[in-house]
């Protein structure tokens, strides 16, 4: 209601006309993104012109109905303009033009209405305190404060631990939970012939050091973040050349037990750790952080297959990798909150939109890359050496083969040559030899007549011996396949499925009415979910390096993300690890910690573990020898 200002007038051009005149493409130099280049206009001149609508040739072109152009109207995105649309249009421009006021955005300055303090009263949305560890009757059974927590409970109604499990079962249990193998025969013996009452320390400490670990874990973490080698979402399903990165990656990173604050970090924002604008290569350290992003790649994406590459697509794909993120890291189920605020959790539809602005620098629906471009072109020193002697050698090879199927095709050469010449009169036979042989520059006009004229006949391919001669066909054809072959096996550059900064700055962000795409509202700016904000650590931006490299946005979100003592993340990461060893979550809806999902079975256990994996480094190795020592576990 009220005046037409520029956010009315902005979400029009971004549905219509960006494709043509956006970021990366400007017809005619026109760029309509902004109210400050739409004055601007292009090369045919203003695209408006103020308090005077109908002489702008904008409002001309689209009304001739040359804007948007008829080859694009089958992009939803792109569809021709509406007549309230263009009313719209020429009563903003018959008023001059105006900026939005500040009451048009929906920012947070002060209190927030939306959500409040009453809302951040549950306990999921309260940051975890560390209880005292209970003072229990049968101290004995505490190896350690898991221990005391649940014997509590246990003694409370008059039970206690069952028995532990013998030693041969133990050590199954462990390597099995571990590994997710079975102990050879000769651990099973070594283990049990150690009766040195550090026996099974050693045991923790020998599986927690190999290299089965990472993968058993860490498929765990890629079955969380929906691992995939191929694309899905259409019935193409084309493949993901390079997903194995992002696997081998959390492999390795579970492995070097690689904090979870870090290991967040480079998931959600590692391109904009590292400086890798205008280069080719970087060391091995520096890939691993842009091949970390790969977590945000995982979801379906199917704006690659086919014409399917609209405006609802694109949303899709940015919707379910919010999905993913909230739910595998923060336990918090948001997308419901796309069409309206969220019934139960105290989620505004506002929130979901400023949350998917913050990944808008790298999924901006408005500026899309189809996932054959989401891919960067980078390499280190060493697998650029190790690739280039490999495609040494298979030259070498493909080099020997082409000379062998020369000597074959010489002679035959020389034949079919020699007949061919004896077809031409023999009147001018010789001036044609010798217009052909001399070089070009010093024919005269003679000679540059007959070389033209009798140029195929002494033009011999292997193409002609093969019609010719089916000895030298069939010499051919064997040839060729081996020389398909050895070109089948050079090594390609590699390149990182990455998610990364796309440049530039990123379209503005709005509430889209029902969460369709083509009726956007209100502007909003980019933040995280409001229900889990602390004054004390902000969602402040920062540009990672001074260049248009990167916004910041995702770095400062992965920040604002593994702060200390956040009320969703070490809580969400310790329940996850709890439910693998012991079958069932101390929250039993992993993805789901809101009001709609399972109450803590042990609310105090749960923020003790929470506290303690913050105070002994994040270590998820350190965690898990936690958990097997207990007497609980064993």
């Amino acid at each position: 209601a009220g005046q037409v200002t520029e956010h009315d007038i902005l979400p029009i051009f971004q549905n219509r006309c960006v494709i043509c005149h956006g970021k990366r493409r400007q017809e005619g130099d026109l760029d309509l993104r902004t109210r400050e280049s739409i004055l601007r206009g292009g090369k045919s001149g203003p695209a408006i012109v103020l308090g005077k609508p109908d002489e702008g040739l904008l409002i001309k072109r689209v009304l001739a109905g040359d804007m948007p152009p008829v080859d694009q109207q089958l992009n939803l995105s792109v569809r021709p303009v509406t007549k309230g649309e263009i009313e719209k249009i020429k009563e903003w421009i018959k008023n001059g033009a105006p900026e939005s006021p500040s009451s048009y955005y929906e920012i947070v300055r002060g209190p927030d209405r939306l959500v409040t303090e009453e809302d951040r009263k549950f306990w999921f949305f309260q940051p975890p305190r560390q209880p005292p560890v209970p003072t229990v009757k049968h101290a004995e059974l505490v190896s350690n404060p898991i221990d005391a927590f649940l014997l509590e409970k246990l003694e409370a109604v008059e039970l206690s631990y069952s028995p532990q499990a013998d030693r041969a079962t133990l050590l199954r249990r462990l390597t099995f939970d571990l590994t997710g193998l079975p102990p050879t025969p000769y651990e099973v013996d070594d283990f049990l012939r150690d009766d040195s009452p550090h026996a099974y320390e050693k045991a923790v400490r020998r599986l927690l050091a190999s290299p089965r670990y990472g993968e058993r874990w860490g498929a765990y973490w890629l079955d969380a973040a929906g691992y995939a080698d191929s694309e899905g979402k259409r019935s193409a399903d084309p493949f993901r050349p390079q997903s194995w990165r992002y696997r081998d990656y959390v492999v390795r990173s579970f492995n070097r037990d690689q904090t979870y604050d870090e290991f967040l970090v480079e998931q959600i924002a590692g391109d904009e750790l590292v400086d890798y604008k205008g280069r080719k290569e970087l060391n091995q350290h520096e890939i691993e952080k842009i091949v970390a992003t790969g977590f945000l790649r995982q979801a379906p994406d199917g704006t690659g297959s086919g014409p399917v590459n609209f405006l609802p697509e694109r949303w899709e794909v940015i919707s379910d990798e919010l999905e993913v993120l909230c739910t595998t890291v923060m336990a918090t189920t948001i997308t419901c909150a796309k069409c309206h605020s969220h019934k139960y959790d105290p989620i505004p539809q506002r929130d979901y939109y400023s949350l998917a602005s913050v990944f808008r620098s790298a999924l901006d629906p408005h500026d899309w890359f189809p996932p054959t471009r989401r891919y960067l072109d980078l390499t280190t020193p060493e697998e650029r050496r190790a690739r280039e002697e490999v495609n040494r050698q298979i030259d070498q090879r493909i080099a020997k083969l082409e000379e062998a199927l020369e000597k074959v095709a010489a002679p035959l050469r020389e034949k079919l040559l020699a007949e061919r010449v004896a077809a031409i009169p023999e009147s001018i036979r010789d001036d044609v030899r010798r217009a052909v042989t001399k070089p070009a520059p010093e024919r005269d006009e003679v000679q540059k007549y007959l070389a033209k004229k009798f140029a195929e006949v002494f033009e011999i391919k292997n193409e002609n011996l093969a019609e010719k001669y089916p000895e030298f066909k069939e010499a051919a054809d064997k040839n060729s396949q081996k020389l398909q072959a050895a070109t089948d096996e050079r090594l390609k550059r590699p390149q990182i499925r990455a998610l990364f900064e796309l440049g530039g700055e990123p379209s503005p962000a709005y509430i889209l009415s029902r969460g369709n795409p083509l009726l956007p509202g209100r502007l909003v700016e980019p933040k995280p979910l409001a229900v889990f904000s602390d004054p004390a650590h902000p969602y402040t931006v920062e540009k990672p390096w001074g260049h248009d490299g990167a916004t910041g946005r995702r770095l400062a979100f992965a920040k604002w993300l593994t702060r200390p003592n956040h009320p969703a993340t070490a809580r969400v990461i310790v329940n996850r690890l709890w439910h693998h060893h012991f079958g069932r979550g101390i929250v039993e809806t992993l993805g789901n910690f809101g009001h709609t999902g399972s109450p803590p079975t042990h609310p105090k256990l749960l923020d003790w573990l929470a506290v303690e994996f913050e105070a002994r480094g994040q270590s998820l190795k350190e965690f898990h020898r936690l958990i097997v020592s207990s007497t609980a576990y064993r």
